[in-house]
């Protein structure tokens, strides 16, 4: 089949890899507009553009629905197929429609439970056992159309958001490829299920304040999720402190009081206490929280709220 792929972050960079090496023909790659990142604000382009440059594949950024739209009436008569991996616009049916077997999705959650922007990252918030990818049709909905193929994995406590992104995106490329097989043998889609339905809403830097009067667990999930944007913050002496990694801990200590001992630091919270591995402060990098806790010099009445 001749093929598009509609794509932005890195997560997609696997499919790609196995699509140009398939008897597919990837026509073309479609991608976000280049944005504006980093402490200079310079343009950059996304993962997706600079592993098309790379591969010689003819890249595509259209900045508007309306200028999708006419990309891909542009490209129809190329196109028998899209596939789309978190692109990051929400298509329209009238464009859906266009190519001759119209668009399907990869998606990091096993449908439908977390329809929506972040399944990764919700689905370790909620602790969840497992998550997986689901390959299915694109409609008017959202997360909502026939499924085509899926695959799952487990979960373990200590996973985090960066490390699940990582595996979900190759065990993604083999539902790819099957479900290509079924579109060109004629079989068709399943309907989804409606019950079992959750929502993975869009994360936010201010759902990332930490609160340490919640369950410990409750906790490690949330820092684990967020990790690593949008990050999971506090404040220490008014400013935010961004903390990086935790891990269970064993001592008893008030609610978002620090005790830094044997080169260990540890927070209170509504259970057991947690153990901080690496915290970011302000307007510096990345630290281990043994290197923050000796230059910050604590003192027992400092709280992280």
């Amino acid at each position: 089949m001749r093929i598009a792929v509609a794509a932005t972050p890195a997560v997609a960079i696997p499919t790609l890899d196995a699509l140009l090496l398939s008897d597919h023909e990837l026509t073309a790659v479609i991608t976000k507009a280049d944005a504006p990142a980093g402490r200079g604000r310079e343009l950059q382009a996304s993962p997706v553009s600079h592993w098309a440059d790379a591969n010689k594949v003819k890249v595509f950024k259209p900045a508007t629905k309306e200028a999708l739209g006419d990309l891909v009436r542009d490209l129809v008569g190329d196109l028998d197929l899209v596939i789309t991996i978190g692109y990051g616009l929400i298509i329209p049916l009238h464009i859906l429609t266009l190519p001759k077997n119209g668009f399907i999705n990869l998606h990091f959650s096993l449908l439908p439970r977390w329809r929506g922007a972040a399944p990764v990252q919700r689905a370790i918030e909620a602790g969840d056992s497992v998550t997986g990818v689901t390959v299915f049709q694109l409609d008017a909905g959202m997360d909502t159309g026939p499924i085509y193929q899926s695959a799952q994995i487990s979960l373990s406590p200590d996973d985090s958001s960066e490390r699940i992104f990582k595996l979900l995106a190759n065990l993604g490329v083999e539902p790819v490829l099957e479900t290509l097989r079924q579109i060109e043998s004629g079989v068709q889609p399943v309907a989804q299920i409606e019950n079992g339905v959750t929502r993975a809403n869009k994360l936010s830097k201010e759902e990332g304040h930490l609160d340490w009067s919640s369950d410990a667990i409750v906790i490690v999930r949330k820092v684990n999720a967020f990790n690593p944007s949008p990050g999971t913050w506090s404040l220490f002496r008014g400013e935010v402190l961004k903390i990086n990694q935790v891990k269970p801990g064993k001592k008893s200590l008030p609610i978002g009081s620090l005790e830094y001992e044997d080169g260990a630091l540890h927070i209170g919270t509504a259970t057991s206490a947690l153990e901080i591995l690496e915290v970011t402060p302000a307007g510096k990098a990345a630290m281990s929280a043994k290197s923050w806790a000796n230059g910050a010099r604590l003192e027992a009445t400092d709280l992280l709220k």
